[in-house]
């Protein structure tokens, strides 16, 4: 049974993957059109208002620690969204694109020392082959350091953090995962709206021209994405999740290519296969899903 949800679990993720992924061309699209707070802060306190009804209906499960959680989680959440931002300001996009996808090799690292977990066989060669692929897929074989790849470098430590606290926070016996993940949706527009509005930019502005990426973004890339994340990361390991994840720029890609007419090279083309030999490495070798899944218990207990 726990293998079927284990399966059930990575194609559920990969699918928001692929959504994070084909969305990224428009988000980017959007955000040259208006201030990413502003676009950050529309997206998610909608995507909370919509999900409130529901959540007014289990607000007799609010407890402290789940809003603890939440708050946790949304933190997490908008601090890679907001030091992705900062970084692509002095740094190339491949540099930010590259050391925020470094998290798949800073979730085993973190996870070890955090939550004791075991680092197995399988996540080894899976972040093994996928971090060289992650390089040569978003920088094409060249990355020159400054001060925004330290802040892109953070932003991979956030996202690691993100995924490893989603993991232990879903697991407990008395989380709700729909009030943590609208919760932790509305800490994020929260933080966003507060940031525009630091930075002189009026959020309750209505753009006509951000209608259907709005749409789209808020209905697929956040309430379906984050539920799927927040749910589905009971059942597999947040080193499974991290690989799933590295996905995302392999979909953009792709959706680039049809989309924009972009084209790869052919270090590019490499990383792309690396990144995806990495994801299925990772499932055909022995994981540590049922050893993080234990340690996290006995943390609990």
């Amino acid at each position: 049974m726990g293998s079927v949800k284990k399966i059930r679990a990575g194609i559920l993720l990969l699918i928001t993957t692929f959504f994070w992924g084909v969305t990224f061309t428009v988000v980017k699209d959007a955000i040259s059109k208006v201030d990413v707070f502003i676009f950050l802060a529309q997206r998610f306190l909608i995507a909370a208002a919509i999900m409130l009804p529901i959540a007014l209906t289990r607000v007799d499960r609010i407890k402290i620690r789940l809003f603890t959680h939440a708050s946790i989680l949304g933190i997490l959440l908008f601090a890679s969204y907001a030091f992705q931002t900062v970084a692509l300001k002095y740094t190339s996009a491949s540099n930010t694109g590259f050391l925020t996808g470094l998290s798949v090799l800073l979730v085993p690292l973190f996870g070890a020392a955090i939550f004791r977990h075991a680092v197995a066989p399988g996540i080894k060669w899976g972040v093994g082959l996928a971090t060289p692929g992650l390089f040569l897929l978003c920088t094409d074989g060249s990355l020159n350091f400054n001060v925004g790849d330290i802040l892109g470098a953070i932003c991979g430590a956030c996202v690691a953090l993100h995924l490893l606290y989603t993991s232990h926070f879903a697991r407990h016996a008395d989380s709700d995962v729909y009030l943590l993940t609208t919760l932790q949706l509305s800490v994020v527009g929260l933080l966003s709206l507060v940031s525009a509005e630091a930075r002189g930019q009026e959020v309750f502005v209505w753009h006509p021209e951000l209608l259907w990426t709005l749409v789209v973004c808020v209905l697929i890339a956040t309430i379906f994405a984050f539920l799927v994340q927040t749910t589905m990361q009971k059942w597999i390991s947040p080193a499974h999740t991290a690989l799933i994840f590295c996905t995302e720029p392999v979909f953009a890609a792709v959706y680039a290519y049809y989309a924009a007419g972009e084209r790869l090279g052919a270090l590019s083309l490499l990383g792309a296969v690396l990144i995806l030999a990495g994801m299925v490495v990772s499932e055909l070798l022995p994981d540590g899903a049922d050893s993080e899944a234990t340690v996290t218990v006995a943390a609990e207990g």
